[in-house]
């Protein structure tokens, strides 16, 4: 698997990034709200404009485009977008929820608390907390090869939030996803540290006055 680089990624709210993601590397971004982490994480997934580079591995975002971009580089928004009726159908899978069509998908379901039968559930019925446990498992269903998470477990509670940390976790190890993870919360740095290999999860960054700086 492949790291992650950006070089000299910048948006109207961010002086030029420079950073390096090694394959299987966790990194935390933080910082005051409207500072730019969100529009970072979009102009990595080239969905803002922004100039400078970002390089999967040895190959440049430039060269491919952009709807195949985003399938290797997942970003999970901190609101997660539905445009059809059930939750299945957002989904790359058989229309038919059937366990025998969703492996290893059923496995990352059931971690999430949720069985499978839930692809064929109403979107209306869904709370906040079950679209953002969800929304990652739809990601996930992508094999992204590095990950992009927007304050992934905002809306969750303490159960929900280490059922999200673990799969993340477990997802990054299994597959050497590089994950920037943007996140307000000063102890899940340390509950993943807790869960898994330290020398993995280490740095953290925050935005301060319009330039990425590593946080004391």
């Amino acid at each position: 698997m492949a790291g992650l680089r950006l070089d000299a990624i910048g948006h109207r709210l961010l002086a030029p990034v420079g950073l390096t993601l090694a394959a299987g590397e966790m990194v935390f971004l933080s910082g005051p709200s409207g500072s730019g982490k969100s529009l970072l994480l979009r102009a990595i997934a080239d969905l803002d404009p922004n100039t400078g580079e970002v390089w999967l591995g040895d190959e440049a975002r430039s060269s491919m485009t952009p709807p195949h971009w985003r399938r290797r580089v997942g970003l999970l928004p901190a609101e997660s977008f539905w445009w059809a009726e059930s939750v299945g159908k957002h989904f790359p899978v058989t229309k038919t929820a059937t366990a025998s069509a969703l492996p290893p998908m059923v496995d990352w379901l059931a971690q999430l608390g949720f069985d499978p039968d839930v692809l064929n559930w109403s979107i209306a019925r869904l709370s906040t907390g079950e679209r953002q446990r969800l929304a990652l498992v739809r990601l996930l269903a992508q094999k992204p090869e590095a990950l992009l998470l927007d304050e992934a477990t905002a809306n969750l509670d303490p159960a929900g939030r280490g059922r999200v940390e673990t799969l993340v976790d477990t997802y990054r190890r299994n597959v050497r996803a590089a994950v920037l993870w943007v996140s307000h919360d000063p102890e899940q740095r340390q509950r993943l540290a807790e869960i898994s290999d330290v020398q993995s999860i280490g740095r953290s960054y925050v935005i301060r006055d319009g330039r990425l700086e590593p946080e004391s």
